[in-house]
């Protein structure tokens, strides 16, 4: 009888891997199942799904800042479309183009990955890349056009795209492939994900004005700390490859210590501009959204960042977003914005 229970305990266990693991692989996160998958999701792993939620909340961030959200199903659909803009989309765009860049590195690092494992092939992959570019720069078009912007003004939404589209693809691609330096990359990556899907937001709801587009691009020095999580888990083949990523040339507790800094920095001198301009709720706010960043950095990042990488980014990275929204809804609460 105790035989059998261990065994049907096991079974259990392993039943509980193999879906976690089948989960992972759809959302392109580390540790995804190498077994064979339809090609659908296949293509789904190779968008990452598991990174479009702070494109899909920065454009939330863009349409709080502008004031004028007042709930109307016509804007809930102009937003829903700017938001599958920033993830499925462009999101889903910059992943599979830099796994594509990246099939040499992911051989080394992620193996499992859909390229290197040799699942999709190659005119899949950049029919892939194709597609969403289309199918974003389309609906950036027809949302301009929907609140005006075209044929009588100019197509702000469509601007911002593209210009998400180009830093994806020099991001990625040669000979510029910013990625090859950790701080060019790694902010081009943070500015992608805090400043383009905030304009976005803005650009369609509101006006974009010099002041965000400052503020936003302050604010995307933060995500280079954020970037720098990643890198660490690729120390190994950026090495290889010679890729100057943060953790190569400093070391990974330099490197450790940057991240904290660069993230708690920014939002601090944030929510010090917060007060000064009298928005203190919003400032004490951010403040308090910064404190279970700060256990997270100390508890998981700072302890082991190899190991705890995926751990420290579920932990913290939910606050530092809320954070940025806090932000924008005292721009659109201020009649500074």
């Amino acid at each position: 009888a105790g035989a059998a229970s261990a065994r049907r305990r096991s079974a259990r266990t392993a039943r509980a891997a193999e879906g976690e693991s089948g989960v992972r692989q759809i959302l392109g996160m580390k540790g995804a199942t190498d077994e064979e998958v339809p090609l659908w999701k296949i293509r789904l792993q190779l968008c990452k799904p598991v990174t479009w939620p702070p494109l899909v909340l920065g454009c939330v961030c863009g349409t709080a800042a502008t004031g004028v959200w007042n709930w109307e199903p016509t804007q809930w659909a102009l937003l829903i479309g700017a938001m599958f803009i920033s993830g499925p989309c462009l999101t889903g765009f910059t992943q599979t183009i830099n796994d594509w860049y990246d099939k040499d590195i992911d051989a080394i690092n992620e193996p499992y990955r859909p390229i290197p494992s040799g699942r999709i092939t190659e005119s899949e992959v950049w029919e892939q890349i194709y597609a969403l570019v289309i199918v974003g720069l389309g609906i950036a078009l027809g949302l301009d056009y929907a609140v005006g912007h075209i044929p009588t003004g100019t197509p702000q939404v469509f601007i911002v795209a593209c210009v998400g589209v180009f830093l994806a693809y020099i991001y990625s691609a040669p000979p510029l492939k910013l990625k090859q330096n950790g701080w060019a990359g790694n902010y081009a990556l943070g500015w992608s994900y805090v400043s383009l899907p905030w304009w976005c937001g803005q650009a369609l709801f509101g006006t974009l004005t010099p002041e965000i587009v400052l503020l936003t691009t302050f604010y995307s020095i933060a995500g280079i700390g954020i970037a720098i999580v990643n890198d660490f888990k690729s120390i190994e083949g950026d090495r290889k490859m010679g890729l100057d990523s943060i953790p190569v040339m400093y070391g990974i507790d330099t490197a450790k210590w940057l991240t904290v800094g660069l993230i708690d920095g920014v939002q601090l001198v944030v929510a010090a501009w917060l007060y000064s301009i009298g928005e203190v709720n919003y400032a004490a706010g951010l403040l308090g959204l910064i404190i279970p960043q700060v256990f997270a950095q100390k508890t998981l990042l700072l302890e082991d960042p190899i190991a705890n990488d995926v751990k420290f980014q579920a932990s913290s990275l939910p606050f530092f977003q809320l954070g940025i929204l806090v932000t924008a809804s005292a721009i659109g609460a201020n009649p500074y914005h």
